[in-house]
This record gives structure tokens, sequence and C-alpha cells, in this order.
């Protein structure tokens, strides 16, 4: 898959396209990929999505905007997955913030992208003030030379799929909802970093990826890690939190403890599936309560492997 970056120059086109965020690819915004890709095969055109980075609301209200549920280069992967041959990554800043709807369909998608055909869902908003609506692209379809079809929503066991909903799953630890939403595992993926080396002290080293934004979900989860190079998969034991017993107001961590495996792993690129929720995070006396719940945290993980195979 191609991914560019940045401004958008004229000419790229022609392409069959699609637009949205994509946080997370859920079973909704899969069958919007397979929609545009199956079109894009029948017209005999590229199919290409347009996404942003950062997420809008990230850039208009950072503090309240909500947690990702997947890093760019994880949407990126997913997106690969569905057989789009396309992507560029839009810069979501003041500039972007402030083109209007109608100079959104001009220079984006019109001369940019060189749409021929668009897929959106009906709800979709753009623009300066997200002024621009389906209505508007209705209209101004056929004068751009662009054929608009809209994507229904997406529904499982009656509730519509989206990224919210999985984030609500994910946030009530309720990850076989999450999974069903998703049509797959919830998974974070980084490179394992050097940390303090507490858990090698206690007994029980971990493998950290540290979290530039807020997860979507905290406490501590038998986990199936992969490590990227050889796609072996090893079953562990996960915290992801604030360590509250370790340091006051620590920055978000997700920390490993792989089982039966010995070996270094810093640098290494980890994929991470949530599978269980064991339990909440929590703030012990002292290291060695620490360590003893660790101890029994570990326990529940292998009764989790040998009673789900």
């Amino acid at each position: 898959m191609q991914v560019t970056h940045g401004t958008i120059k004229p000419g790229g086109g022609p392409v069959a396209l699609t637009i949205g965020n994509f946080d997370g690819v859920h079973l909704g915004h899969r069958a919007m990929l397979a929609r545009l890709v199956a079109k894009a095969r029948e017209l005999k055109l590229p199919s290409c999505a347009l996404t942003f980075e950062p997420h809008p609301r990230e850039f208009f209200a950072p503090d309240a905007a909500p947690a990702r549920l997947t890093r760019l280069r994880e949407k990126l992967e997913l997106i690969a997955e569905a057989g789009v041959q396309r992507v560029h990554v839009l810069r979501f800043d003041a500039r972007l913030a402030a083109v209007s709807a109608a100079g959104f369909v001009h220079e984006v998608l019109a001369q940019g992208l060189g749409a021929r055909w668009l897929l959106v869902g009906r709800d979709f908003r753009f623009g300066a003030k997200r002024a621009g609506d389906f209505a508007l692209l209705a209209e101004a379809a056929p004068r751009h030379g662009f054929a608009l079809e809209a994507m229904p929503d997406v529904r499982h066991a009656g509730e519509r799929v989206s990224s919210s909903a999985v984030r609500a799953a994910l946030a009530a630890g309720d990850l076989a909802g999450a999974a069903r939403l998703l049509g797959r595992a919830y998974m974070m993926s980084g490179r394992v970093a050097h940390g303090e080396k507490l858990g090698r002290a206690l007994g029980y080293p971990t493998a950290n990826i540290v979290l530039r934004r807020r997860p979507p979900l905290a406490g501590i989860f038998a986990v199936e890690a992969e490590l990227e190079e050889t796609h072996s998969v090893l079953r562990g034991v996960a915290s992801v939190g604030r360590r509250p017993t370790v340091k006051e107001n620590a920055p978000p961590l997700l920390e490993v403890h792989l089982l039966d495996w010995q070996g270094e792993l810093y640098g290494r690129h980890l994929r991470v599936r949530f599978l269980g929720k064991l339990r909440d995070e929590e703030k012990f006396d002292g290291l060695d309560a620490l360590r003893s719940a660790i101890g029994q945290d570990v326990g529940q993980a292998r009764e989790y492997f040998e009673s789900n195979g």
C-alpha cells in the first residue's frame, strides 16, 4: 500500500475514495473499506483512503479528546490488510481547520486527490466549523466530476458499530464486547523501551512500551504478544496504567511480562492482543505487596490460558 503524508498536490487521481478517521478500524470501517475496494475494482480505479493526523478532536480540544484506539502505524497496517491501495494522511492543523467546506471539496477531493467516486457516511461533516455535510457533497459532486455513495450504518446485535462503542467497551473491561465490534481482539503495539528494571528486580521482568497518548483501557490483563520480526506469539500478563505504587502521576505505560520466556526485547516491535481482564490497577502498600499481587496475576493468567486453550 502506498502511503503519502502532508499537503495534497494537484493531479494525484483519478481514484475511488473514502474519508474517515478510521480509529480502531472496526467492523464498520472494514465494511466501508471493503465497499471501496470492490467499487474501485469495478471502476478500474485505484482505491484510496483519506485520513487525518492528529484526530480533529485532538486538535480542537486535546484535553477532552477521546482516547486513541490505534496508533497511526497500527491504523495503516489494518487499512492495508483490507486491500486498499493508497492512503493519504492529511495533517489536521489550523490551516486545514480554516478551509471552507466548498474549498475542501474543490482543493482536496477534486483537484488534489482526483476523486471520481466517493464513499462517506451520511453523518460525515467537513470544512470550517463542520459546515459541510452529505447534502453539500451531493450538490457539489456533479460539478466536480465524482459520483457519491452513502455508506449505511453497520450494526452488531442491534448496536451501531462505532469507535465510541469500542472505547466504552474497553473502558468497562468488556474485552469480548470490544472484540465483537472490532472483529478481532483489541491490540496495542510499539517498540520495547528501557525502563527502570523494577519488574526484573521483583522477579517478573517486563517489556515496556511507552504510551504517548491516554490509552482506552487500564488494568491487568491476560495477553498474547507477537514479535513483529519472527511472528512468534507468546502468552503473558500485561499492565496498562500509571503504576501508582511506584510513582505518583507517572505517564501511562504498557508493561508485558511474558510467561515461560527469557531474552532481551529492547528495540523490538511488539503487538499485544488483550484477551481477558484480570483486575483493575491498584496502589499497594509497598513493593512486597506489589510483588505478591504480580505473582497472583501471573497465576490467574496461567489459569485463563488453561481454561481458554
